[in-house]
């Protein structure tokens, strides 16, 4: 079976904590990956979520690291034809302005289901077609 690897990064406190747009890109993802498992499991294509924590540390020095996702190894901005920008976010991310992606003229804080889909259905096409 054929492997799509998909990275996401979010920042984690000392306290464990992460922020609201975080936590909700979370649950989104979550969602995603049960579908992509379903629907892709029979065209051989085996969704592979890793999650890494970027400390605080890493984070201030660079914040749109944090809720930012690779699938099978490109930013997913790349598979949609997004952009990335930033804007306030909340406690635990202090005063950094945080990532946000803007596709086809929306802009989005908490990453949701239907661009984690659409990014990974995009790149799932090049692994059956043998691009990826």
């Amino acid at each position: 079976m054929k492997q799509l690897h998909i990275l996401w990064q979010r920042l984690v406190s000392s306290k464990g904590m992460t922020c609201d747009r975080c936590g909700a890109t979370y649950l989104e993802m979550q969602r995603a990956v049960k579908k992509l498992k379903d629907s892709l499991s029979p065209l051989g294509i085996e969704p592979r979520l890793e999650i890494r924590e970027i400390d605080e540390g890493s984070f201030r020095e660079n914040p749109s690291e944090s809720n930012r996702v690779w699938i099978a190894g490109r930013p997913m901005e790349e598979w949609l034809g997004a952009t990335v920008g930033s804007s306030p976010c909340c406690s635990v991310c202090g005063t950094s302005e945080c990532r946000t992606v803007k596709v086809d003229g929306t802009t989005f804080e908490t990453i949701p289901e239907t661009l984690f889909l659409k990014a990974a259905l995009i790149a799932s096409s090049e692994l059956l077609s043998g691009e990826g």
